[in-house]
């Protein structure tokens, strides 16, 4: 054992020096290359957004239209990478699917990223523009339908959600759908981003960049929290205040996660969250509540009351679920929507990474024996 200091987690350990998302958690601030997401999620759309992140400015109405054609072009995949999604397990979890055949996209377009600035600038849009295909193809394949092609006439939000359903959604879900992807698009150094990053610095191509990503975001200790959430809030046998409290103390007191409450950057109510559900109560004026969003309500002002005072506010997965789920999206599908959303951000860090790069290479500390003799078989 030595002196070195040991940080579990790497927490607080700056990895990387970053100008893509600035993040304060203590007054819950939250932006993108330098713009507030409320200003974001209110004005702009999820291209947008995807080239602020990628390319570090704002793009012009010609960039941006043009970026925007790229996205439309590049969102169809090659029909052998659908042949691949048919062969596996109409049981296996959406995102398995998704890291499968984002690994195997690198096949299908070798080249030199790391010197070929055009290349990589192609394998970075195709990249934004083929998640949404391969997590519908797959929402489809694995019920036994055919996959259905992308519609150039529809936004980024839009295609996918048509993809997905057959169905052309109307404005306000479209809409509701762009936002969520914008407050999904990138968040600082977060496990996947630490991820790509690090893959990225091996000089692995962008392919395998985001299915590192998409395999470290699968993990429950990431990803899937909005999925726990309703399935907590249907514990709760109403949404009465009393029977709301009961049921949060007797959690709390058994020292029981709570899923959606709390976040290793906010000491606030994470700003998304409060987005989200300004775009449910939008959403459930036009098409009707929910009892589960009354509960979830109820649930956030007792847990206000019980460890307001401890930092533990709803994070953005709190009403995430809820909002998705009444849009008619598979539970499943929560988190690789996450990963449509946050592929921008990655690919983002890796760009980054890239230009002035250096291997990760941690050191540890050592906590066994060293120099031990060793003792033949049959001594043992």
């Amino acid at each position: 054992m030595t002196d070195q200091p040991y940080f579990p987690g790497l927490a607080n350990v700056p990895a990387a020096e970053s100008s893509v998302c600035y993040l304060d958690g203590s007054i819950g601030k939250l932006q993108y290359r330098g713009y507030p997401i409320e200003v974001l999620s209110e004005k702009s759309t999820y291209e947008e957004v995807a080239y602020l992140l990628l390319f570090g400015k704002l793009p012009t109405r010609p960039e941006l239209e043009s970026f925007d054609a790229e996205l439309r072009r590049d969102r169809t995949i090659k029909f052998r990478i659908i042949d691949m999604l048919k062969l596996l397990p109409e049981s296996g979890h959406p995102m398995d699917a998704l890291s499968a055949a984002v690994a195997a996209m690198g096949m299908f377009y070798p080249g030199d990223h790391v010197n070929d600035r055009a290349f990589l600038r192609e394998c970075v849009v195709r990249l934004v523009a083929n998640f949404p295909t391969v997590v519908a193809a797959w929402g489809r394949i694995r019920n036994g339908d055919d996959a259905i092609r992308a519609r150039p006439d529809l936004g980024h939000a839009a295609n996918f959600l048509y993809m997905l359903t057959g169905e052309e959604p109307e404005p306000l879900i479209a809409h509701t759908m762009d936002v969520a992807l914008i407050l999904h698009a990138e968040h600082q150094m977060n496990a996947s981003t630490f991820s790509a990053r690090v893959t990225g610095s091996s000089l692995a191509d962008p392919y395998a960049v985001a299915s590192a990503a998409v395999g470290t975001l699968s993990g429950p200790l990431h990803g899937g929290a909005n999925e726990e959430v309703l399935k907590m809030l249907r514990e709760i046998p109403d949404g009465k205040p009393s029977t709301v409290r009961a049921w949060a103390e007797d959690r709390l007191a058994r020292k029981d996660k709570i899923s959606g409450f709390g976040h290793r950057e906010y000491k606030v109510k994470d700003p998304r969250a409060t987005i989200l559900q300004k775009l449910s109560q939008r959403v459930f004026e036009k098409h009707g509540s929910t009892p589960l969003y009354d509960v979830a309500t109820e649930l956030e002002r007792q847990m206000a009351e019980l460890v307001g005072h401890k930092g533990i506010y709803p994070n953005v997965d709190f009403y995430s679920g809820i909002l998705y789920e009444k849009m008619g999206i598979p539970s499943d599908l929560f988190t690789p929507i996450f990963a449509i959303a946050r592929v921008a951000g990655w690919l983002a860090h890796l760009l980054e990474q890239l230009e002035n790069n250096r291997i990760f290479r941690p050191s540890q500390v050592w906590t066994g024996k060293a120099d031990r003799e060793f003792v033949t078989m049959d001594k043992r």
